[in-house]
């Protein structure tokens, strides 16, 4: 029995989430779907996390067992002819028994884009949160710096969630300005549903000037529904890496 690590990216528009279901088409339903054929049996994808209908990946890690012979160069050469052109395995290797998409993972990064525009920009609606208005990324970095550590981010959980600790470690969290591209790395041990889309709709309100860093910094410690809050556009989420060795400040 071999265990196979995939590493995949796509275009989340066109699908449910990444987890598989039984009455929608998922990233899971048709990756399964293909590697059965390529191993030339009925395989079940372990993910490293769910992402919601509408957000994507440039890093989703998937891992399986087959007793397929297939090498691993030839899974990556034929998928491109077997997948839409919204899914992408882009690497493939061989791992040792017991390795876990999701149990192994020491931490992951995510990104949130957003544009301010003057109009919704075609070729930006299903990448970017379009805003209209002129964000201050100070305030907002100075909000962020807050999110360092270790928190109970009990109130930046949606309802729906799995029941698990709340407490999370955050080791990453800036925004960068590019332009009229504002682009929002967070790195951590672990996300709560839609923590990261909570959060940054919170953060935004700080760039908009309707919130002040230290009115974010208050969430942090408040109950879940003390304040409004909820997630931003899922389209301007990215899954961009999942990582297996222990955060290297």
């Amino acid at each position: 029995m071999r265990t196979l690590k995939l590493v995949v990216a796509y275009d989340g528009s066109a699908y449910h989430g990444f987890q598989k279901q039984k009455n929608a088409v998922t990233v899971q339903n048709i990756l399964e779907e293909v590697l059965s054929k390529l191993c030339g049996e009925a395989v079940t994808l372990a993910g490293s996390g769910r992402t919601d209908a509408g957000v994507h990946a440039w890093g989703q890690v998937v891992t399986l067992e087959t007793n397929g012979t297939i090498p691993c160069a030839n899974i990556i050469r034929a998928s491109k002819k077997m997948l839409p052109p919204d899914i992408v395995i882009v690497s493939a290797e061989e791992v040792g028994a017991g390795f876990h998409a999701r149990y192994s993972a020491k931490w992951k990064r995510y990104q949130y884009r957003i544009v301010e525009n003057d109009f919704d920009s075609p070729f930006e609606v299903k990448y970017a949160w379009q805003i209209r208005e002129h964000l201050n990324v100070e305030a907002m970095n100075k909000a962020a710096s807050y999110l360092l550590g270790k928190h109970d981010f009990s109130a930046f959980r949606s309802s729906g969630s799995v029941e698990t600790s709340p407490i999370r470690t955050m080791y990453e969290a800036k925004w960068e300005r590019r332009g009229k591209e504002l682009l929002f790395t967070i790195g951590g041990d672990g996300f709560l549903y839609h923590m990261v889309r909570n959060l940054v709709w919170s953060l935004v309100q700080v760039g908009l000037g309707k919130r002040t860093p230290q009115d974010f910094a208050a969430e942090l410690e408040a109950k879940r529904c003390e304040f409004l809050n909820e997630p931003a556009p899922p389209h301007g989420l990215y899954l961009k890496e999942v990582f297996y060795t222990d955060f290297k400040a």
